[in-house]
């Protein structure tokens, strides 16, 4: 393979492994483990922005590296919403702890199933040749807004939900950082369902067999 020419795609490959070993360090419990745990969730999500830039910058942009954008994209959010449920960092309740993983997956499941489909047929979630038609459509699904938006909140939430788990923290300040990502983290759910109403709402031309 040449580096050179898949730079992009390496990139968006090697920020799930960042992802992992974040994740991975959670389960340590010492305030150590928890620093690095944030600086790699951090550096994670920046290179999620990073594989976008070295895409158009070197053209590089395909159908490919859309595809493991957006694997990459699912793997790393369901990782942490299944780890803070585990952990139970999410809420008290252990219902509602799994509602954020549950609600992820079933996301994603759903739309990744119809753009698969849309991809058979030549069309991509983003970019110039995007499945979505009408501009609402575009505008939540595809939009620089929307994207950022809903990728700082996800941000926001996992280092504020770890920052607040940091052995040794004073109990009040723990408390508050972690209301905040809390409220970041309900944030990020109801954006990620939002993104997918017009995934599903303008599915149908996808299986119109009429010509």
């Amino acid at each position: 393979m040449n580096i050179k020419d898949n730079a992009a795609n390496i990139v968006s490959i090697s920020r799930i492994f960042v992802a992992f070993v974040a994740i991975g360090l959670l389960f340590k419990h010492t305030t150590c483990a928890y620093i690095w745990a944030t600086v790699l969730t951090i550096i994670a999500f920046i290179m999620d922005g990073v594989d976008g830039y070295v895409a158009r910058k070197f053209n590089q942009a395909s159908e490919w590296g859309s595809v493991l954008d957006i694997m990459g994209d699912r793997i790393v959010e369901v990782s942490y919403w299944v780890a803070f449920a585990v952990l139970g960092y999410l809420a008290a309740s252990p219902v509602v702890n799994v509602l954020f993983p549950i609600i992820c997956v079933a996301r994603a499941f759903t739309t990744d199933s119809i753009r698969s489909v849309a991809l058979s047929k030549g069309m991509t979630a983003f970019g110039e040749k995007s499945m979505q038609s009408t501009a609402w459509g575009k505008f939540i699904c595809s939009s620089k807004f929307m994207r950022i938006s809903y990728a700082v909140a996800k941000v926001v939430a996992f280092v504020f939900l770890i920052v607040a788990a940091t052995p040794a923290l004073e109990a009040k300040v723990a408390d508050l950082i972690h209301l905040i990502g809390i409220v970041c983290a309900w944030f990020a759910i109801v954006f990620c369902v939002v993104r997918a109403i017009p995934v599903v709402a303008e599915s149908g031309k996808l299986f119109n067999d009429a010509k």
